[in-house]
């Protein structure tokens, strides 16, 4: 299944509460209970004013649609095409 890497712009995301963070995390895990089990959430990555984040799923649309749902932004929708790792070099 592809994975994807969301590129979500959020100003001050860098200083979103604990709290806050929680609740968004539950509304993005309600929203993909309801899109089913073939799009998962794997993590997320929270920089000053962004937040990037990895998701397994059949296309680009359900991703999209998950933002959809959620309210979240959803700037940059782009597939893995290839993963590396300090093991490449080997």
């Amino acid at each position: 299944m592809p994975k994807y890497v969301i590129e979500r712009e959020i100003p001050g995301a860098g200083t979103i509460p604990p709290q806050d963070l929680q609740a968004i995390s539950q509304k993005s895990c309600s929203v993909l209970a309801g899109l089913g089990p073939q799009i998962q959430w794997v993590q997320s990555y929270v920089t000053e004013n962004k937040i990037y984040c990895i998701y397994i799923a059949p296309n680009k649309e359900m991703v999209l649609e998950h933002a959809k749902q959620g309210g979240f932004p959803a700037n940059s929708v782009s597939e893995v095409s290839t993963m590396i790792d300090p093991t490449t070099a080997e």
